[in-house]
């Protein structure tokens, strides 16, 4: 690593040179630098806003799942069976499903080694279970809190090689030129008072952006309050979107955000709602036929945790039924695990038999729903009382959250963007449709993260060069960027509207671009956010230099979800209602007499192998489907694909 300066309008920059840089600490961010290292590049290092933040070491749920192929006896799997999975999600490339299929058991067992307590049986089999969108028993777990637990072996294994992490450095913009990647700006938390606000240059023609998803677009969210994303950085750089529309949501606690998934509702909890005057009441009872059925949708909200338009019948009724109580009614919404909900009263004998026999079969067929989840699952429970909120003596609050990006960042089989040198992974890249298996989304992190690093170490030769040219790009960012400053720094001293602006934007997004979308309300917001942008700095407050990151991080959010409202848009128009969300429609089929206002726009099909590409052009972005990527012919001739390898792998010392 380099370190020289720059003079911009008499002020001095750091420049900073690497051969290659990461963004990002969470399970992809430290993987790909440990990858970078052990494939003989040494001049690295980790931007991060914090160490300690993000989704990976922040959430998880009752039982948080790693997909992966089988590895276990009775467990008949391929690679190719695996990548047709992960395709079969609809918009999905069969490259980037082939690749994450073939490339997930050296990723896992890395994991493994690491000392990730992933657990076997007593002959070192990891025998599997069924997750949702998944046809065999390829999930594993640590536990709820298995990407926390990846996280850290990571992070121990990348600081024992020395790798540098600047800890406090936000990446804000991105130095593309013809398509190429040149360096970034960065923002130095720990330098806001000096004279520069903290700006930074590196130069380096190797990003691995790992930011997680886009958390900060929506206000009901089970994403962690640290991680927000910075996908708009990429967007503005060149990079197009993939299926940015395709999102998960689903019931989380919004005290305490954490996904209510699982054992939480297989318990069969007691669901009431609160409303203005603290009237209270069991409220699931309004809208089902009986109190068995609702128990039963219920019990299902477990194994079906994400909400699916094709399930509105069925489990997904409860999560319309509560965004219906939050947003439309204005109550509060909760989960009561100290009293038996109606229908329990005098025993089990009128559930339905898949839930009857669950619990029995889990030795939990016992009075109350928290002695039925401390039978079952005493760590969830803990893991509220770690985060101080008592299941035993106070209810849960919920709402329907955003809790994951099916898309993202488009990307390739190597997960390198159409800028060169910019590569993305983890949550922030786009490999996933309309569905995925349960836990994917971790071996993504880890494959994604790998091969962009692969990639990297064979197909370039390291350079921490800074040629005259790219000073001169960097100097013209620089001085837009303080220039861009100056007027919110000017009004330092006085109160702040940081904060209620996030708000504000994410609370739209929440009411009208979720699992329920308004098309007409879309359009309105996206005319409200470009207005927004055109004066962003003229009209923002900040109460000091130390809210310059969170200023910035305003502006990506409005740029992020501009990209979001273009896809979600065009997919409602041309797709209507399908996967994560349902699209409104006055004149539509009706989902329930007992919800009044709600009608639907039906899937209009054909979009299966069909991806939705997002692209910032010069009006604004736009969105279109094209044919998703085959799976490609796999396999080969031994002797070939060693020679093969050879050459590909000819950079690299091993």
């Amino acid at each position: 690593m380099l370190h020289t300066t720059m003079s911009v309008n008499g002020i001095q920059i750091p420049v900073i040179t690497l051969d290659a840089a990461v963004i990002g600490t969470g399970c992809a961010g430290f993987n790909a630098a440990d990858w970078l290292y052990d494939l003989g590049r040494r001049d690295i290092a980790i931007l991060t806003e914090g160490v300690n933040m993000g989704t990976s070491r922040n959430t998880g749920s009752d039982k948080q799942t790693y997909y992966k192929l089988s590895l276990a006896s009775d467990g008949g799997d391929s690679v190719d069976q695996m990548a047709q999975t992960l395709f079969d999600g609809e918009g999905v490339n069969g490259d980037t499903a082939l690749t994450e299929a073939a490339c997930s058991v050296r990723s896992f067992i890395k994991l493994a080694n690491l000392g990730v307590p992933f657990p076997t049986n007593r002959y070192g089999e990891y025998v599997g279970y069924k997750t949702d969108h998944d046809p065999r028993q390829r999930a594993t777990s640590a536990g709820p809190l298995t990407s926390k637990y990846m996280t850290e072996a990571l992070e121990r294994s990348v600081k024992r090689k020395g790798i540098q992490i600047l800890d406090g450095v936000y990446a804000v913009r991105f130095l593309a030129r013809a398509g190429k990647l040149e360096g970034l700006l960065a923002v130095n938390a720990n330098q806001l008072d000096m004279p520069n606000h903290g700006v930074c240059v590196f130069r380096t023609e190797h990003v691995i952006m790992a930011t997680g998803g886009p958390a900060g677009v929506y206000y009901t969210s089970v994403y962690p309050e640290s991680q927000t994303g910075m996908s708009g950085m990429a967007l503005e750089a060149g990079a197009e979107g993939a299926n940015l529309q395709e999102w998960q949501y689903g019931l989380a606690s919004v005290k305490f955000r954490w996904n209510v998934s699982g054992t939480y509702q297989q318990v069969l909890p007691r669901y009431i709602s609160v409303d203005r005057d603290g009237v209270e009441r069991e409220f699931l009872l309004d809208y089902f036929d009986d109190p068995y059925t609702a128990l039963n949708m219920e019990f299902l909200k477990g194994y079906q945790w994400p909400f699916d338009s094709a399930k509105v019948a069925g489990s997904s009724m409860i999560d319309i039924i509560v965004h219906h109580e939050v947003f439309d009614l204005g109550r509060r919404v909760y989960m009561d695990f100290r009293r038996e909900p109606t229908g329990l009263e005098n025993g089990f004998d009128g559930l339905g038999e898949e839930a009857h026999t669950y619990l029995k079969n889990s030795g939990a067929l016992l009075p109350t729903p928290i002695k039925r989840l401390e039978k079952m699952n005493a760590p969830a429970i803990d893991l509220y009382r770690n985060h101080g909120i008592d299941l035993y003596t106070e209810p849960l609050e919920i709402s329907v959250c955003a809790q994951h990006n099916n898309g993202g960042i488009a990307v390739d089989d190597n997960w390198q963007t159409c800028v060169q040198g910019l590569y993305v992974a983890g949550e922030a890249a786009g490999t996933f449709g309309v569905h995925r298996p349960g836990g994917s989304a971790l071996n993504s992190t880890q494959v994604g993260s790998m091969r962009a690093a692969e990639h990297i170490a064979c197909t370039t030769e390291p350079d921490v060069s800074a040629t005259e040219d790219f000073l001169a790009l960097a100097e013209q960012n620089v001085s837009a960027l303080l220039e861009s400053l100056e007027k919110p720094l000017a009004s330092a001293g006085g109160p702040s509207n940081i904060h209620e602006r996030r708000q504000a934007a994410q609370k739209r997004m929440s009411l009208a671009a979720a699992h329920i979308r308004d098309v007409s309300r879309m359009r309105e917001i996206a005319d409200e956010i470009r207005a927004e942008l055109e004066t962003f700095y003229d009209t923002a407050k900040i109460a000091s230099a130390r809210e310059i990151p969170a200023l910035l991080k305003n502006r990506d959010i409005l740029v992020t979800q501009l990209a979001l409202l273009s896809a979600m848009e065009t997919s409602a128009r041309e797709a209507g209602s399908r996967g994560s969300c349902l699209v409104l429609d006055p004149d539509g089929e009706r989902i329930s007499d007992k919800l009044s206002g709600f009608s639907y726009c039906p899937s209009k099909g054909g979009f299966e192998r069909k991806v939705l590409r997002t692209r910032l052009e010069k009006n604004g972005f736009v969105s279109a489907f094209e044919p998703v990527r085959p799976i490609p012919e796999a396999g080969g001739w031994f002797e070939n694909i060693w020679n093969e390898y050879r050459a590909s792998h000819a950079r690299i010392k091993f």
